[in-house]
């Protein structure tokens, strides 16, 4: 590993301990400070990220992706017989991730908009929603599996996105356990349904 990347992980590290410890307050995480715990100069956050903001990004994300890391098993894990139906193993996941979301809504919120505005396979929406899809076991199409994982999570990011008015929207208060697990809880259902209703609804 060269000087450059030594450098650039020890500010990721510091930066993402700072993030813990302000609870994801990004405001209070000023550049001065991040410089000061990492002991190097001001311009060196410029320099290896470009901005604060591109830095605290990129912290954002790998702390979400060791999170959801967690939630979703491999695909050698996905495969073995845990006793769950689709619906109830697809509820499990997402309940765990939607109650992420709310325990850490800075962060959350940081890792949602950026991931939005730049799209790539390796975000970690994306990461999220292959693991959705391996929860289906059932007899769906690939391509259908895909789609409901990617509209479940995509439902998620944006009453996540809409939580203050989710209640008035929605019909759901996603501030509590019980209204985030209803929402989890008709939304995967509506999906299964429509799943499941096949070629021959249309």
């Amino acid at each position: 590993m060269s000087d450059n990347e030594k450098s650039k992980n020890h500010i990721i590290e510091i930066t993402t301990h700072l993030l813990e410890e302000y609870r994801g307050d990004t405001q209070r995480i000023t550049s001065r400070l991040i410089a000061e715990r990492a002991g190097i100069g001001l311009g060196s956050i410029n320099y290896f990220f470009g901005s604060k903001e591109k830095l605290i990004t990129e912290c954002v994300q790998r702390i979400i992706n060791n999170v959801l890391s967690g939630f979703a098993p491999d695909v050698a894990a996905s495969a073995e017989d845990d006793g769950l139906s689709d619906k109830a193993r697809l509820i499990s996941w997402a309940s765990q991730t939607f109650d992420f979301l709310f325990e850490n809504q800075a962060i959350a919120g940081i890792s949602i908009l950026s991931d939005m505005q730049n799209y790539l396979a390796d975000s970690n929406c994306v990461y999220t929603q292959k693991g959705f899809a391996l929860a289906i076991k059932g007899n769906q199409r690939e391509s259908v599996k895909r789609l409901l994982a990617f509209v479940l999570v995509s439902a998620m990011q944006a009453a996540f996105l809409a939580k203050n008015t989710a209640k008035e929207i929605l019909g759901y208060d996603l501030y509590s356990k019980a209204g985030r697990d209803s929402f989890i809880f008709d939304t995967v259902t509506m999906l299964l349904q429509g799943a499941d209703c096949g070629e021959g609804c249309r």
